[in-house]
């Protein structure tokens, strides 16, 4: 069995000695096909090379004839010379939707018109539920808006190759559904490539899945197509037996913790019924009980309320009736996240806990989120997954009694997101801390 090595003659090299990618999936007329794979592997410049955003260079400043010269024969070197000449039209729906309103400016109906370019517009909206933010300003929508205008957007353009750059992103289970059966529908006549982290999403959607290893942020290598549930099944072993590859020494496992007797669980407050009433929104909460060194999780579908409870938990909100006298010191991570400060990590979390050259600190928090390699980089230059890591961390790293999550899922790969839920566990559960977690994973 071999581990993961990297090869020669990339496809594509970010500068001398930066980023190599290594072969590239082809998408196949009347299928959907995934892409699966950590973060920062390559999945969204493979995605950029086929919708014909991105020049590959061959590892050398290879021009395009060279590019395709190289691939003759094969059937990517077909679509490459397909995109080149013009003779395929490509729709991408890009990873970070929470930066479409730097780019456009108007309703939602306005943008939705421009790209309904085979007069689905409609049907789309009715199966995003659309109608409602017709004719609200872009850039007032949350991000799960953001996300479904942004789906339907690509779905409703006349092309041959739609791509989606991760589509579960603040999305409920029962949007996500909605998404997949619209995608579903293009794949009947066209090619569609969707690159995603939630595995019973891609297992709905996929016919068919290219895995993606390597090292993040060194290099990537991108698998011949595989069955989806054979990928899936071999990426969440960790070995690829096409290829011999192991890429990681365990397998996932979804473990499944057995609840404590509440007797045994000491209390750490009690708050009476509450409610927060807003022009066309009422949330009602009914009297609870938080336990120490439990994690709770809170799920539901988007616009029920989930945000808006433990936004007054935390003291962001006040209640319309009802006082909580919770008498807490609260720490809150916010579902959408910002970070336009030029603050290296390394320097954030040091303002936030004195611990943080412990031992305790690094082996509990910073290994297992993967920041080692953040830690010189300003927080404005993260990615969306980058961000994420950073403010759990930064999160649970406040003296508080009470910590309170929202989202923290959102562009964390499959690793990713199992080490955090372990990560938030093992600290509720040794501190005796308690922790809330809204998300849809």
């Amino acid at each position: 069995i071999n581990l993961p090595d990297e090869l020669e003659n990339p496809t594509h090299r970010y500068g001398d000695n930066g980023f190599a990618l290594y072969g590239l999936p082809v998408p196949t007329e009347g299928r959907v096909t995934g892409l699966l794979g950590p973060n920062g592997i390559g999945k969204s410049t493979a995605v950029a090379i086929l919708s014909g955003l991105m020049a590959p260079n061959l590892g050398r400043g290879a021009s395009w004839k060279e590019v395709i010269e190289s691939y003759s024969g094969s059937a990517l070197g077909d679509y490459l010379r397909r995109v080149v000449e013009k003779g395929v039209k490509t729709a991408y729906k890009p990873q970070y939707v929470d930066r479409i309103p730097k780019s456009y400016s108007g309703s939602v109906e306005g943008l939705l018109e421009k790209t309904d370019e085979r007069g689905a517009l409609s049907g789309l909206a009715e199966k995003m539920n659309l109608s409602p933010l017709m004719g609200r300003e872009i850039s007032s929508l949350s991000g799960g808006e953001l996300q479904r205008v942004a789906i339907a957007a690509c779905a409703a353009r006349d092309a041959d190759v739609y791509f989606f750059d991760e589509i579960s992103p603040y999305l409920d289970i029962y949007q996500r559904i909605n998404a997949a059966s619209a995608i579903r529908e293009l794949s009947e006549t066209r090619s569609v490539m969707v690159v995603e982290h939630d595995l019973a999403l891609l297992d709905l959607l996929a016919e068919n899945v290219h895995l993606v290893y390597g090292t993040p942020g060194a290099y990537g290598v991108i698998t011949r197509p595989k069955g989806v549930r054979v990928g899936i099944n071999q990426y969440i072993k960790g070995y690829f037996p096409e290829e011999n590859i192991r890429v990681r020494s365990e397998p996932i496992v979804f473990e499944v913790h057995a609840p404590r007797a509440e007797k045994d669980v000491p209390l750490l407050a009690k708050y009476e019924t509450f409610s927060k009433r807003y022009t066309s929104f009422v949330l009602e909460a009914e009297r609870g009980e938080i336990r120490r060194g439990e994690v709770v999780g809170i799920l539901g579908p988007n616009g029920i309320g989930k945000s808006t409870y433990i936004k007054i938990l935390a003291g962001v909100e006040e209640p319309t009736t009802g006082d909580l006298k919770l008498k807490l010191k609260v720490s809150y991570k916010p579902q959408y996240l910002k970070a336009d400060f030029d603050l290296p990590v390394q320097v954030f979390l040091r303002k936030i806990t004195p611990e943080f050259d412990s031992s305790y600190y690094q082996s509990e928090f910073v290994k297992p989120m993967g920041l080692e390699n953040l830690m010189d980089q300003t927080m404005e230059e993260l990615s969306g997954g980058e961000l994420q890591r950073v403010a759990i961390v930064g999160c649970l790293s406040r003296d508080a009694d009470l910590y309170l999550l929202d989202e923290p899922s959102a562009h964390l790969d499959v690793e990713q997101r199992m080490m955090a839920a372990k990560v938030m566990r093992r600290f509720a559960e040794s501190t005796e801390r308690s922790v809330l977690v809204v998300d849809h994973d």
